[in-house]
């Protein structure tokens, strides 16, 4: 085999992508190839973050590419672009945020804000830049699982700069108020406070900004959704059939409105003793994947029911990050980059490309 453009086409296309399954040349993500004196140089762009897979996609490829009798050398630079995705018809991009990626449930206790902060901090470790925001206005747990005390400032009128913890931008109703007063508004108080936190938070060029939802589908669940450019949702629940009933009509809900889905992670599938060993399946067992098959969507992981994740969350320091390297950060990093990847394989959002039409009477 020579060293040709054609060939070296040829070898890309049977080197599939571990993470997304698809080779590198169907993906799109061969970019500037290059062959020259029978030297090959070439970059593959990946459309989510992936810092810690870079090296052994770059050691895949120089591996294959080898095979091409009489190469010489190969210079191969792996890299991610995140860019922009459609979102509901009519609505128009956040300045500052790519992807709004809601994370849901349809009842409260399934662990929705501790996946949603731990998701937020698997994204940045691979690189991406993250915001994160608290929609819960009744009951605000963002400052505490992040860790995050004080007000944020303000340095433009009607903004706030996001808070910042662990790397990530921040914004809740938490940093506003104290944190035994309770929030005693009426639905439509509680909607103009997400719109004023979402719109006036100055984010900084974000490729995502992760929304913990409030559990339900209430009006902010409703206003998020239509007034929201929302790239597409992340359904929390657990096995147990109450919480599969709830996060059916979450899952719902989403696709009445247009928002896709990206799929479903099953919370405290199962608990394993930490004396013993023993594994059991305390809210029962294949509820997720079977909701799943039932709205043909994809099952994004599991998670275990730890005693660590609750009280690394409760100590302002998630799992991620207190345990970068451990079993569990690892599959919400597995469980973050599906994420980013669906989210990759979506319609990318042209509007910026449009030119502005003016029409004037001469």
């Amino acid at each position: 085999m020579a060293v040709t453009v054609e060939n070296v086409e040829t070898v890309l296309r049977s080197i599939i992508n571990p993470d997304s399954k698809i080779d590198l040349m169907s993906s799109g993500s061969i970019k500037n190839l290059s062959v020259s004196d029978n030297n090959i140089q070439l970059e593959v762009v990946l459309g989510y973050p992936a810092k810690s897979q870079f090296q052994a996609i770059q050691d895949l490829v120089i591996a294959a590419l080898k095979k091409i009798a009489d190469v010489k050398n190969i210079q191969v630079t792996v890299s991610s672009n995140i860019v922009a995705h459609t979102v509901q018809r009519g609505v128009k991009l956040l300045p500052g945020v790519k992807n709004i990626i809601a994370v849901a449930s349809g009842k409260g206790g399934v662990g929705k804000s501790t996946t949603a902060a731990n998701l937020a901090l698997a994204l940045s470790a691979e690189g991406a830049r993250v915001g994160i925001l608290d929609a819960d206005i009744y009951g605000p747990s963002l400052p505490m699982m992040l860790g995050i005390n004080g007000r944020p400032q303000t340095k433009e009128e009607n903004t706030i700069e996001p808070m910042e913890g662990h790397g990530l931008q921040a914004s809740s109703i938490g940093f506003l108020v104290d944190q035994d007063s309770p929030m005693v508004w009426r639905g439509p108080m509680v909607t103009s406070a997400l719109e004023q936190l979402l719109r006036q938070t100055r984010w900084r060029d974000l490729d995502y900004l992760i929304v913990d939802m409030p559990p339900g589908t209430g009006d902010i669940q409703l206003t998020l959704s239509q007034k929201v450019p929302v790239t597409g949702a992340v359904i929390v629940t657990t096995p147990q059939d109450i919480a599969l009933l709830d996060a059916r009509k979450g899952l719902k809900m989403f696709e009445k409105v247009g928002v896709p889905i990206i799929g479903i992670v099953e919370n405290m599938s199962t608990y394993i003793c930490p004396s013993c060993g023993h594994e059991e399946h305390v809210f029962g067992s294949g509820g997720g994947q079977k909701m799943c098959s039932d709205y043909n969507v994809d099952f994004l992981g599991s998670l275990p029911l730890n005693l660590s994740i609750r009280e690394q969350s409760d100590a302002g320091c998630p799992t991620v990050v207190a345990e970068p390297n451990g079993a569990i950060s690892q599959v919400y990093k597995q469980i973050a980059r599906q994420v980013a990847i669906r989210i990759a394989g979506l319609a990318k959002d042209m509007s910026s490309k449009f030119p502005n039409i003016v029409i004037q009477n001469t």
